[in-house]
């Protein structure tokens, strides 16, 4: 079992920054690769971005691309997704999740954190 735990969310106007992190503990973090996904009202939950397992690698979406960046601290089982210049359209709760290496089926999720985008 992986435990997941986000924390960093919060209210911040248009333009602003926030950086969310995911405390992971049980099994080797190192294993593991690790993504952010969100959930805004009435929407699916949608990919954010994607890092390897030994951080070597990342992914994002098209609609985060040059203002988020994911990175991780395998030393501190934790992983990072800094956001900057966000946009009243970022607003939904962030989920952090992780795959066992290359695998893309996510096997565990943390409970989300809400982050809010005024305009």
């Amino acid at each position: 079992q992986v435990q997941l735990v986000e924390s960093g969310g919060g209210l911040v106007q248009a333009g602003g920054s926030l950086r969310l992190s995911c405390a992971a503990s049980g099994r080797t973090f190192s294993n593991y690769a690790m993504a952010w996904f969100r959930q805004a009202p009435g929407k699916e939950r949608a990919f954010v971005a994607r890092i390897s397992n030994s951080g070597t690698t990342t992914r994002y979406a098209d609609s985060v691309k040059g203002r988020f960046t994911i990175s991780r601290d395998n030393a501190k089982n934790t992983v990072y997704l800094q956001m900057n210049s966000l946009k009243p359209e970022d607003t939904a709760v962030y989920y952090c999740a992780a795959a066992l290496f290359w695998q893309t089926l996510y096997d565990y999720w943390g409970q989300g954190t809400q982050v809010t985008v005024s305009s």
